[in-house]
């Protein structure tokens, strides 16, 4: 048997099924097929029983998987510290969250690519939710979020985070809440229910929200004197220095928006605790050159 026959036989085993595999393994549905059926013939055993909701281990390939999980967890200390990382190759899917791609996610890309030359990347910008359920549904190897994720499988990595300051278009007068519409994230995020909960007890449930996954578009419409609402200063810096909004105290603190690099700790992955670690260092120089 091989490394990539167990490595086939693992993603098949944890994700149910032949498609699915395929993809995570950028390979064909034949070619996984093929190499569940040479091993199964190499060890005259069957793995799987083939049933209409996917593939379920047998007795005997709940067996090899533990053995299978080990031979690759070696094979990840391997490329860990003795193989050359210019070397590593594939698809590695990372997930962000819209405030990390406005922030330091390019200078994240940079380095990574350096890292990992032959490595193809697979962006995907979203909610936190969207890429929480992508990472557990197996979809992204790497997610930036608003985390952590509770999760007993998954590796949080603590990301610097991004503190909020209310804003409003430039020369803008007093602003009243109970009259201007307040602009925050999408709704099935954590920002957008604690401001709608804040402004509930301080104001009372007349106050009007706007939402928008947008952060470029929610500064647009704070600028043009639509809506006030609380961002990342360090994320919003371009349009500040523009004078086109300016920060305002409305009484209201919002607590700061925290960050974590995640991953599934099982298979292992080495890309997935570099990319992690590298996020924090790029994160933290990120943060720091904004506060000098």
């Amino acid at each position: 048997m091989t490394l990539e026959q167990l490595r086939t036989f693992l993603w098949v085993a944890r994700l149910g099924g032949v498609r699915r595999a395929a993809g995570r393994l950028n390979l064909s549905q034949p070619a996984v097929s093929s190499r569940i059926a040479n091993l199964e013939a190499e060890l005259r055993r069957q793995l799987f029983d083939r049933q209409p909701g996917g593939l379920i281990l047998t007795r005997e390939g709940q067996s090899l998987l533990t053995y299978a999980e080990q031979m690759l967890f070696v094979e990840e200390e391997i490329r860990k510290r003795v193989a050359d990382p210019e070397e590593a190759t594939g698809l590695f899917r990372i997930g962000a969250a819209e405030t990390i791609a406005q922030s330091w996610l390019p200078a994240f890309i940079k380095a990574f690519s350096t890292t990992f030359p032959r490595v193809t990347l697979d962006l995907t910008v979203d909610i936190s939710l969207n890429l929480r359920s992508a990472l557990l549904g197996r979809g992204l190897d790497l997610a930036f979020l608003m985390g952590p994720v509770s999760e007993f499988t998954v590796q949080n990595v603590t990301l610097p985070d991004f503190p909020l300051s209310w804003f409003k278009a430039a020369g803008m007068g007093p602003v009243d809440l109970t009259r201007m519409p307040v602009i925050s994230y999408s709704t099935r995020t954590r920002p957008y229910r604690e401001l709608s909960e804040a402004l509930t007890r301080t104001h009372g449930p007349g106050v009007r929200m706007y939402s928008s996954a947008s952060l470029s578009a929610s500064l647009r419409m704070i600028a043009a004197g639509v809506a006030v609402g609380p961002y990342p200063a360090d994320v919003a810096n371009a349009v500040i220095q523009d004078g086109q909004i300016e920060a305002f105290d409305p009484g209201l603190p919002c607590a700061p928006l925290v960050f974590t690099a995640s991953y599934l700790t099982e298979p292992r992955s080495h890309l997935a605790e570099t990319g992690a670690d590298l996020a924090r260092d790029v994160a933290r120089n990120w943060h720091d050159d904004r506060a000098r």
